[in-house]
């Protein structure tokens, strides 16, 4: 009896003290993610505007909802956010990061020792901050005094400047390959962190099975990857989808709006149109999205590690 009574001591102590340590934890859950919540979406069933703070906004049900999925403009906002920046910038992303981290592990880089050169080479896009990278892209996409256009024009590849960042044909080439310049060496290193944990046994295998260099990668190196790729892929959609920065400091949602995307719609609606109610009922959108792609994903995910583990 004594042993048992100590042992439910021990797990009430161990229980009191774990509700104590994360009472911090749910504090600040509380302020910065679940108050911000439930105020934005009070806030996005009211006409708050930016010139009438004082008196607050008046409460007007769904009628923003209605108005913003009515709205064609709208449409081309979600086909901007979904397809232009999130699937191609992702994908882009996912395919360049393989293949740099397939390269970076290549023999051809050990035999020349030109591995430590490469990663210290990847690292510099990563080390760069946003808005430096956005300043220098700009500089080398001016169609003024622009290196690329310069490099493209003594090549002949080009007879006159190419306003890439004003002209509807490259514009969203130019602003996916400034994300993905940013952006590519944290997949990039994933990757390689996932190859060089692969077992050496399983390479052996397959070269005595005669397996040859595509088939090692279909059927060894990318059923290893298959996590690492499952995560990267997550992470960056979530990273894309909200992005801001990059899109607003590189083209304005421009010309006119056609790079507009959803953040940067959040933004125009509440600080340059003045509609609070109407930006936050986008922004509410925006999460809802979000949520359930995140739920979509982790179920699929979910069902697929647990159908491999009856296998």
């Amino acid at each position: 009896m004594t042993t048992v009574a100590s042992g439910r001591s021990i797990w009430t102590d161990q229980r009191r003290f774990l509700l104590v340590a994360l009472v911090p934890t749910f504090f600040f859950l509380a302020c910065f993610y679940i108050y911000p919540t439930v105020f934005n979406l009070e806030t996005s069933f009211t006409d708050l505007s930016l010139f009438g703070l004082r008196k607050g906004g008046e409460w007007v049900g769904i009628d923003n909802y209605v108005e913003i999925l009515a709205s064609g403009d709208f449409r081309r906002v979600v086909w901007n956010t979904v397809i232009w920046l999130t699937v191609v910038g992702v994908s882009v992303r996912i395919a360049l990061g393989l293949a740099l981290a397939f390269l970076l592990n290549s023999p051809v880089l050990k035999r020349w020792r030109l591995q430590t050169l490469a990663r210290i080479l990847l690292i510099v896009p990563w080390a760069t901050p946003p808005v430096v990278a956005i300043v220098v892209w700009r500089w080398l996409l001016d169609p003024r005094v622009g290196a690329i256009n310069a490099t493209l024009m003594s090549l002949g590849i080009v007879d006159q400047p190419v306003a890439f960042l004003a002209e509807r044909l490259w514009v969203w080439p130019a602003l996916i390959t400034i994300i993905t310049w940013n952006t590519l060496p944290l997949v990039t290193l994933t990757f390689m962190a996932s190859l060089q944990s692969l077992p050496e046994e399983l390479l052996e295998a397959a070269r005595i099975d005669g397996a040859s260099r595509w088939q090692q990668i279909r059927y060894v190196y990318l059923p290893h990857l298959k996590p690492a790729i499952i995560v990267m892929v997550l992470m960056s959609t979530f990273w894309t989808f909200n992005n801001f920065v990059y899109v607003w400091l590189v083209t304005g949602a421009g010309p006119g709006l056609y790079t507009n995307v959803m953040a940067t719609e959040v933004y125009i609606q509440a600080f340059i149109n003045g509609r609070f109610g109407f930006s936050a009922a986008t922004g509410i959108i925006m999460a809802t999205i979000m949520t359930i792609f995140g739920l979509i994903y982790l179920r699929v995910v979910a069902e697929r590690e647990l159908s491999e583990e009856q296998t």
